[in-house]
C-alpha cells in the first residue's frame, strides 16, 4: 500500500526502472562474447549485490599520475518494493611511490528503509596544492602541501515519516605532518593564516553532527527521480580534543526532473546545490570549506580540487543526462557548474567562479544503473578529463 512506503517516487521509479530486459550493459557485452545464456528474471525480494569494478591511470590532484580501481556496490537490505538500494564504494589509488589513498564510502538503506546509515573513512597520503582564501593567488601561484588524512565519518538517521530522516553522527579529521617543501614559502606565510598552518604540525579535529535528511531516490547511484536534501550541524568542542572549540553547517539540495515519464530511456534534468559554511574564528585552515572536498569529492567538475577556499562556500550544479542508444548503453550529459567563496579578493555571492563540461556514459550495470562516466571539465584557467564510477550526484 502506498501508506506504508517511504515516498510516493519509490513507486513510480520501481514500476519504471524495475524491469531491465530491454537494457544493455557491459556485462551483457561480455556474457554475448562467452556466449552465456541470460538467467531467469529476479524475484522481487532477491538480496543481490551487483558489482562494477573498473581500474584506470589518471591525474591526481598534486600532480602526478596514479592507479586507480574503482568498485561499486549497489544492493538491497529488504524487499524492493519497500527498500531503496544501498551503495558501497572503495576506490584505492596508488601512485608507485609514496602517495595512495584508501577511501571506502558507504549509503546504507536499512529493510524498509527505517534507517539510514552513512560512512565515509578514508586513509590518503597527500600532496596537494592550494590557492590560499578566496581569490589570493592566481593560477600558477598555487602552494604544494604535503600531509598524511585520516577521515572517519558515521551518521545514522532514523525514518521519522515519509521520505524524512533525523539522527546524529561523530566526525574525525587528523592531518598528520602538514609542511611545505625545502625552499617554498610556509603555509602560514602564504596564507596568513594562523591556525592549522604551523609547519609540520599536525590538526585534529573530533565532532558531533545533528543530520536532518529528506531522500526520495530509490537509487543513489543512477538517480532517476526524486528529491535529496540534507542539514548536518557539526559541532567540535575542546572536550573531545579540539584545541579550539568551532561549528558548522552543510546544507545540500538536489533535484532530479524527468521528461520522458513512461519511458526506459534517460532523458531529465538533475540540479544539485550546497551551501558550507562555518563558524568561529579558529577554524584549522583544511577543515574550511573547499571546492572538491564535500562529502564524496564530486563537486567542482572543470577546476583543480582546493582552487577555492574560504570560511562560505555556495557551489550551484546543473546537469542534462540523455541516453543516446534505447537499450541505454550509451549516453551523454552536458553540465554547468559555479561558485562563490568568501576571503581576499572574493565577495561571497557576489563573485562567481563558472565552469562546464559535458561527458559520455557507458552502462558497467544495468542491474544498479552503475555508468562508466567520462567527464571532460573547463573553466577559465583549467580543463581536464576524469573518469569516475557512477553519476556525479
Amino acid at each position: 500500500m502506498l501508506a506504508q512506503s517511504p515516498g510516493n517516487v519509490l513507486e513510480r521509479d520501481s514500476t519504471v526502472r524495475g524491469d531491465t530486459s530491454k537494457l544493455y550493459d557491459l556485462i551483457d557485452v561480455g556474457k554475448r562474447l562467452l556466449h552465456i545464456q541470460p538467467k531467469k528474471k529476479e524475484s522481487s525480494p532477491g538480496k543481490t549485490i551487483y558489482f562494477s569494478v573498473l581500474p584506470f591511470s589518471t591525474q591526481v590532484p598534486g600532480g602526478g599520475t596514479a592507479l586507480v580501481t574503482s568498485t561499486t556496490a549497489g544492493f538491497y537490505l529488504g524487499d524492493r518494493k519497500d527498500t531503496y538500494m544501498s551503495r558501497v564504494t572503495f576506490t584505492p589509488y596508488w601512485n608507485f611511490k609514496q602517495r595512495f589513498g584508501l577511501p571506502i564510502r558507504s549509503y546504507i538503506w536499512l529493510d524498509k528503509n527505517r534507517w539510514v546509515i552513512s560512512g565515509d573513512t578514508r586513509l590518503m597520503v597527500y600532496p596537494q596544492y592550494t590557492w590560499g582564501l578566496g581569490k589570493q593567488y592566481k593560477e600558477g601561484d598555487e602552494l604544494l602541501v604535503n600531509y598524511s588524512y585520516l577521515r572517519l565519518y558515521q551518521t545514522l538517521l532514523k525514518r521519522l515519516s515519509h521520505g524524512f530522516f533525523a539522527g546524529v553522527g561523530y566526525h574525525i579529521d587528523y592531518r598528520v605532518h602538514i609542511h611545505t617543501d625545502d625552499g617554498a614559502p610556509l603555509l602560514a606565510d602564504y596564507t596568513g593564516y594562523e591556525y592549522g598552518t604551523t609547519q609540520s604540525a599536525n590538526s585534529f579535529s573530533s565532532g558531533l553532527s545533528l543530520n536532518a535528511l529528506f531522500d526520495t531516490r530509490n537509487n543513489s547511484i543512477n538517480p532517476w527521480d526524486g528529491y535529496y536534501a540534507s542539514v548536518q550541524y557539526r559541532f567540535n568542542p575542546t572536550y573531545l580534543g579540539n584545541s579550539n572549540s568551532w561549528k558548522s553547517i552543510y546544507i545540500d539540495f538536489r533535484k532530479y526532473i524527468r521528461f520522458d515519464q513512461n519511458r526506459e530511456r534517460q532523458n531529465m534534468i538533475a540540479i544539485w546545490t550546497y551551501l558550507w559554511k562555518v563558524f568561529d574564528k579558529k577554524v584549522p585552515y583544511l577543515d574550511l570549506p573547499s571546492i572538491g572536498w564535500e562529502d564524496y569529492n564530486r563537486s567542482g567538475r572543470g577546476f583543480d580540487q582546493n582552487r577555492y577556499r574560504g570560511r562560505n562556500l555556495l557551489y550551484v550544479e546543473t546537469e542534462y543526462r540523455r541516453d543516446i542508444t534505447n537499450n541505454g548503453f550509451l549516453g551523454f550529459v552536458v553540465f554547468a557548474n559555479a561558485n562563490t567563496v568568501s576571503g581576499p579578493k572574493s565577495l561571497f555571492l557576489l563573485n562567481w567562479n563558472p565552469g562546464g563540461g559535458a561527458g559520455l556514459r557507458i552502462k558497467m550495470n544495468k542491474k544498479s544503473g552503475t555508468n562508466i562516466a567520462l567527464n571532460y571539465g573547463f573553466s577559465k584557467h583549467y580543463s581536464g578529463l576524469k573518469l569516475t564510477l557512477g553519476e556525479v550526484f
